[in-house]
């Protein structure tokens, strides 16, 4: 597919904006969920991990269960289930969904997080962990005999899986990580490599560099940028929906204290006594939120400001046609998949399907046949 969209399902209604209410668990919530991005048009949704939150291969199979075309980006974080394992789940899962599973490997840049599932890893020894699991994971789904494994993390003895996944390109790994290590990872294993919204500039430096880490193994990964796109009907209504939804932020921050309770990330509050994020993404968002709200044409970064950088919290601002040429832009510079997710989840997502993303897959198929022509 020449270009992808992401959305986002979560065990129950939350976002910066919105307090969640009700139930840790609401099956309803993530039905209707599922469905509208279905009906809107996303390819896939991605279903979140944290170390307090629901299951996400659990949250994921609901979620197909009530969609039939809908395909899961399920987060998946290495080392807390044995490779083997985890490789026959999500097979499992993509037998039952019928080829729609995707896993978006995350190795954690928070270390105060992490300890809270018990993991005392350096960075640098849980990318060498990710590197070696991944390794055994591909070669669980695609090992015809049973295999031996031995190595610094894992020493497996006649591995072997009875169920392979649903389509014979296998299940694609999504790969997220602005360090070296993770660069590294992400180029000998990475289908889709992930970035956070930034510039256009920025972007592109990710992009050409994992190009060229990747072109060592002759691999080619698509590339995947995630946004929380603000439209309205006019430009001047989305930047001051913009400006509210930092406002409400800002006002949920004060009344609490902290970071923690206003979004979806609250076990990456303080993660260190300069209150800076461990992970190298989150640092490169702050950085750009320290120069400034807006970049290029509609980049907005208020709500990463306000945020720390520690999530997925940057925007474009503008009516949807604006914020669809913003897209094609990313598109030029190599990026063929979207994360899109709203402060406000369901009128968003629903807005997006019927706005945004027709318009934008209208903008690339024809900036593709002018390609054709040239």
């Amino acid at each position: 597919m020449p270009v992808e969209f992401i959305g986002y399902v979560s065990a129950r209604e939350q976002s910066e904006i919105f307090a969640p209410e009700g139930p840790e668990i609401d099956p309803a919530y993530i039905g209707a969920t599922a469905l509208l991005h279905e009906r809107a048009g996303f390819d896939r949704a991605l279903v979140a991990f944290h170390s307090n939150s629901p299951e996400s291969i659990l949250i994921a199979q609901h979620a197909a269960s009530v969609t039939t075309q809908l395909g899961l980006l399920v987060a998946h974080r290495p080392g807390f289930t044995a490779p083997t394992l985890a490789a026959r789940q999500f097979a499992t899962l993509d037998h039952l969904s019928r080829g729609r599973v995707a896993v978006h490997i995350i190795t954690g840049g928070n270390d105060i997080e992490l300890q809270a599932d018990g993991d005392n890893l350096t960075k640098a020894d849980r990318y060498a962990r990710t590197a070696e699991y991944l390794s055994i994971l591909k070669r669980e789904w695609s090992s015809a005999a049973p295999f031996d494994h031995d190595g610094r993390f894992y020493r497996i003895r006649g591995a072997h899986s009875a169920v392979r996944p649903y389509r014979p390109e296998g299940i694609p790994i999504y790969f997220g990580g602005a360090s070296d290590e993770a660069i590294a990872v992400a180029a000998e294993y990475a289908d889709g490599y992930a970035l956070w919204g930034e510039t256009l500039g920025g972007v592109g430096e990710l992009v050409q560099r994992v190009k060229r880490e990747a072109a060592h193994y002759g691999r080619k990964p698509r590339f995947s940028v995630s946004f929380r796109p603000i439209i309205a009907d006019t430009e001047e209504e989305a930047w001051a929906r913009a400006e509210q939804i930092e406002a409400e932020i800002l006002a949920r921050q004060r009344a609490s204290g902290t970071l923690a309770g206003i979004a979806l990330d609250t076990a990456g509050n303080t993660p260190n006594p300069d209150n800076l994020p461990t992970n190298a993404g989150s640092r490169r968002v702050q950085a750009l939120s320290a120069q400034g709200d807006r970049h290029d044409t509609r980049l907005w970064t208020g709500v990463a400001r306000a945020t720390g950088g520690r999530w997925n919290s940057t925007s474009l601002v503008g009516t949807a046609e604006q914020v669809a040429h913003s897209l094609l832009d990313y598109y030029r510079i190599g990026v063929e998949t979207f994360l899109i997710r709203g402060f406000d989840p369901l009128q968003d997502a629903q807005r997006y399907g019927r706005d945004l993303i027709p318009l934008v897959r209208a903008l690339i198929e024809e900036e593709d046949s002018r390609r054709q022509v040239a």
